[in-house]
């Protein structure tokens, strides 16, 4: 897939942290210190007990696919075919993303299939967290 600079996401202040870990090609993510429990998209509380004491930590980067997609038409500017996940990483959350390293074909994936994390260098500032299978 190409580099899609009109894609990048502009970050917040509560998206900076998830953004500038990904550019060291780590996988962060929000935890309650009320609750202790993961949460994602990130935001300014929690969802789960509405405390706003949270912190970052580094995820495993491991997970696996729940559900998936693949378009065959060009979407946003990507030329289909390609592999539209939801991950449910091992911390928990879930996450939309790509699938990538397998032709994006329905033989090639599934659901409870293992994947990890892999960045694509997006920009010089932004890192876009995508998934492969386990080999």
């Amino acid at each position: 897939m190409a580099a899609l600079t009109h894609l990048a996401p502009t970050p917040t202040p509560e998206t900076q942290p998830f953004w500038d870990g990904a550019k060291r090609h780590e996988l962060m993510l929000p935890r309650c210190r009320g609750c202790g429990k993961f949460h994602f998209y990130p935001r300014g509380l929690c969802p789960f007990c509405w405390s706003t004491d949270l912190e970052w930590i580094k995820a495993s980067g491991k997970g696996k696919v729940h559900t998936f997609s693949i378009p065959q038409r060009a979407v946003m500017g990507i030329t289909g075919p390609f592999i539209v996940a939801i991950v449910e990483l091992d911390e928990g959350p879930r996450i939309a993303t790509n699938i990538v390293g397998v032709d994006p074909d329905p033989k090639n994936v599934r659901c409870d299939m293992a994947v990890e994390v892999v960045f694509d260098d997006l920009t010089d500032t932004i890192a876009l967290p995508k998934f492969r299978p386990v080999a």
